[in-house]
Order: C-alpha cells, then structure tokens, then sequence
C-alpha cells in the first residue's frame, strides 16, 4: 500500500508503516527526526500523487481548545479560519483511505465530530492524552495493550524551545496500532 503521513517531522508513523512492509513517505515543512524517506515542504504539492491511505496531522496550534483562551485573536487574525480550512483540504482529499489525527479541537465543532478519540494507556504507555480521529473508509483502532499509569505526562511538561515537538509526536504503540490495523485493510 502507498502511504502518506501528512505533517509527520518524526517519521515515527512512516517507519511503522514501512515496517509493516508498506511504502510510506512522510511530509512536513521540516524535515524529517528519523532517516527514510520524507518530503520537506506542502503536502499540497504531493497530494495527488496516488495514495491509498493518508494519514495527516494537522498543526493543532490554532485549533486545540488547550489555547481556546486565545480563540477571539485567532479568529479575527483568520489563523483559525486558515488551519480548518487545511483540514478540510486534507479531509476532501482525493485519497481512498484517510485518517485525520488531532487533539481535542473545535475540529469537533467546526467541521465534524470525530470517529473516535483514543487514548495513549490503550496501545502501551501509561499515559493521558485524548487524541481525535477522524475517518474516511477505515475501522476504528483497536487497542492492543492496556495498561495502568494513566498519567497526564504531556501536560505537566516544563516550557523549553522543543516541548511543542515533544508534545506533538505521536506514541510509538498509536503508530504500531495505526500500521497493523489500517495497514491491513
């Protein structure tokens, strides 16, 4: 199966579904944490090259409800306006198989609810971190390792130059989880 992680730096997804024996590319504007194969720059311009499945994960900074205290800035700016936008690109995109991946957000409210929120404990780590996802001719994940702990870990991270790249990456048994499961179909 062709695979696209949209907006993925770590390569974390893509390395999962490559081992899963798929040829998966991720695509950001930076570039990638991991070696493989990744395309640096607009998903746009690689939208349209034959994909079975994308899965994307829009930037959440204008629409996560964790900065809803800054949601009358980012509406009369039109950044908000902006990011639903991408999403809908992303969502209509021409793509048989698509997953969009974001944290609580007014994606919800905007555009639509999502499919399922899912939860880092469900898939190995003993973690709280509600993760919505919205889909396109995919099954809901199925959690593969339960497990105790379940400790708001991200939201209790210091500030530092990189805790919104930490925050952001995606859990290695989510991305495991997404490979086996959706790769499958």
């Amino acid at each position: 199966m062709k695979v696209l992680i949209a907006c993925e730096y770590s390569g974390r997804v893509r390395d999962a579904f490559i081992e899963a024996g798929h040829d998966a590319m991720s695509c950001d504007l930076l570039p990638t944490d991991l070696a493989g194969p990744h395309y640096q720059g607009d998903v746009l311009d690689i939208l349209k090259n034959g994909w079975d499945l994308m899965i994307a994960h829009p930037p959440c900074t204008h629409l996560a409800v964790s900065g809803a205290r800054y949601f009358s800035a980012k509406k009369a700016s039109g950044v908000q306006d902006e990011a639903l936008n991408f999403v809908r690109l992303l969502m209509d995109a021409d793509i048989p198989k698509i997953a969009i991946e974001n944290p609580i957000s007014i994606i919800s409210s905007q555009i639509r609810k999502p499919d399922q929120i899912i939860q880092p404990w469900q898939f190995g780590h003993g973690e709280t971190k509600a993760t919505c996802l919205w889909l396109k001719n995919l099954p809901l994940l199925k959690p593969t390792d339960i497990v105790q702990g379940r400790e708001p870990k991200v939201h209790k991270m210091p500030p530092s130059p990189d805790r919104w790249k930490l925050r952001s990456t995606t859990y290695q048994g989510i991305a495991n989880a997404m490979a086996n499961q959706w790769g499958a179909t």
